[in-house]
Order: C-alpha cells, then sequence, then structure tokens
C-alpha cells in the first residue's frame, strides 16, 4: 500500500476511534437566537450533536428565515431550524426532522405586546396611527398571525399604521417596544416568556396585549434530499437530549423540555391563515 494512502487509513481509523465524527460536516442553519451566550451554547451544542451524530456539525447563521430556507432548498444546507411558516409554505419540499417542546407541548403563541406605560391599547384595533415593529416577514408569530388577527377584525394591516418596521429579531422587537421605537409590535411569546426570565428589566418595560390560539413550535427541517439515515440520525440526536444530563443542560439553557418527531398536521392552522391572508409584503 502506498504510505499516502496507508496514512489516510490511518488517520480515518483514529477518527472513527476517537469518535470524533468523519465524513462531512453536517450544515445546520440558524437565525438570531437570544441566549446571552450564543457563542458558547452554540459551540457546546454543535460539540454535543458532533459527538452523537459522529461527523463534525457546523452551524451557518443568516439574519432572516428567507435566507435559511433559500439555501435549504439549494441543498447549501443539511438542515435548519425554521419558522412554522416557511415550513408551511415549502413543506412538499422539506422534511420534517423535530418539533421542540415548550412547557411539555411543542406549540407556542404570538403576542402582541405594547409598551409598560401605554394604557391606550387594548387590542388590535387601538393601533390606528401608531408605530409598528414586525419580527420577520416569513414568521408566523411575528407576522403572519397579526396580518390574519387585523384581517379576521376587519382591520386593514396596510393602512392602519403610521410607519411600521421589520427587525429581524424577536428579541429586537421587544427591545423596540420598550425604548419606544415602535408602539406595539408582534413577538414569539416563548420568546417574550424567556426574556422575562433572563432580562425581566427589559420585558417590565412592555406588556402583554394579547395571545394567539397556540401553533406548532417552530420546527427543524432538513433540505429535501438528505438521506432517510442521516434524518433519522439527527433526529435521535435531538429527541436524546432530554434523556442525559448533558442534553438537559443544553434544553435548560434554550428554556425548552425537549424535542418530538411531529407531525407535518401540526401546522394546519399556519397553513389555513396563510391561504386566508393576502400575498405578503416585502
Amino acid at each position: 500500500m502506498p504510505r499516502l494512502c496507508l496514512g489516510l487509513t490511518l488517520l480515518f481509523a483514529m477518527g472513527a476511534s476517537n469518535g470524533q465524527g468523519i465524513g462531512a460536516p453536517l450544515r445546520f442553519g440558524l437565525t438570531p437566537v437570544f441566549v446571552d451566550d450564543q457563542i458558547s451554547f452554540l459551540h457546546d451544542w454543535q460539540d454535543y450533536l458532533g459527538r452523537r451524530l459522529n461527523r463534525p456539525v457546523t452551524f451557518v447563521q443568516r439574519s432572516t428565515y428567507q435566507e435559511i430556507t433559500d439555501m435549504l432548498l439549494r441543498g447549501q444546507l443539511d438542515a435548519a431550524w425554521v419558522c412554522g411558516y416557511p415550513y408551511v409554505r415549502h413543506r412538499d419540499r422539506l422534511q420534517l426532522v423535530a418539533v421542540p417542546l415548550y412547557h411539555n407541548r411543542p406549540l407556542y403563541r404570538s403576542y402582541l405586546i405594547a409598551h409598560a406605560d401605554d394604557g391606550s391599547i387594548q387590542g388590535w384595533s387601538d393601533l390606528e396611527g401608531k408605530v409598528f415593529a414586525y419580527s420577520d416577514p416569513d414568521s408566523n408569530s411575528g407576522y403572519l398571525y397579526p396580518q390574519y388577527a387585523m384581517q379576521q377584525g376587519g382591520i386593514d394591516p396596510q393602512r392602519i399604521f403610521r410607519k411600521v418596521f421589520f427587525t429581524f429579531a424577536h428579541r429586537n422587537v421587544v427591545r423596540a417596544v420598550a425604548e419606544g421605537l415602535a408602539d406595539a409590535g408582534a413577538v414569539d411569546g416563548y420568546v417574550w416568556d424567556t426574556l422575562s426570565q433572563t432580562h425581566p428589566a427589559l420585558t417590565a418595560r412592555t406588556r402583554v396585549v394579547a395571545r394567539s390560539p397556540r401553533f406548532g413550535f417552530p420546527p427543524i427541517v432538513a433540505r429535501p434530499r438528505l438521506s432517510p439515515l442521516e434524518t433519522t440520525q439527527l433526529r435521535s440526536a435531538l429527541l436524546g437530549m432530554a434523556s442525559d444530563p448533558e442534553g438537559q443542560g443544553l434544553l435548560r439553557r434554550l428554556n425548552l423540555d425537549g424535542f418530538e418527531g411531529g407531525e407535518p398536521g401540526l401546522f394546519d392552522s399556519i397553513h389555513a391563515m396563510m391561504a386566508a391572508v393576502a400575498p405578503r409584503s416585502p
């Protein structure tokens, strides 16, 4: 055997025996998250998943859901944590891998929030002439549901506000309302609840005006052609987090209870809203 081939064979064997992971990295897409020690957490989670999958894991972060979804559909990512809205829009091409459990259920809500000192806003009908903060045009809780709620209330979301803007992160919606940059905003209730634990001084400057019905929690999905074996391995690694101390510690840092396999029907209410609402604004 040529010396180079022998060296590569030994390197391959050493990598397998040390459990460091072999082969191409699993490319995992994320949008901004709210944890304080984001870099530290992502490093720890990446290392955890890599050891469970026996292959490297690379987190790829982008600012918007659209960027992450486009990369998935082009095969530039293997999996990603996305919102239920883009999943529903492309679920004929995306594989559902796992759904987080919050309060032991795969569900969450959208919150309408306003500044704590502004008592004039008691519901969607009180937003006439206000400045409003959305999170992301591909967010269910931060865009689709608010559009639907206003439409169902006979309110034209294109006309009611004096100004609207996107913050591209739910935490930034909370900050915009707290600092008076927006009179009100739409935010992921799980994010607001978690920030109320980690940053109570921030959320104390806002108040929850209204809560939506519960929807399927933003899922982890895979690209169309990720192999069944790879999909199953990733699902098993995520579902197994609740069963070992290291995984439990990571889940606590996310304020989650675990993951379940989930069913596409969990997101049917989002599909119904998407069908009811006029084409989304840019």
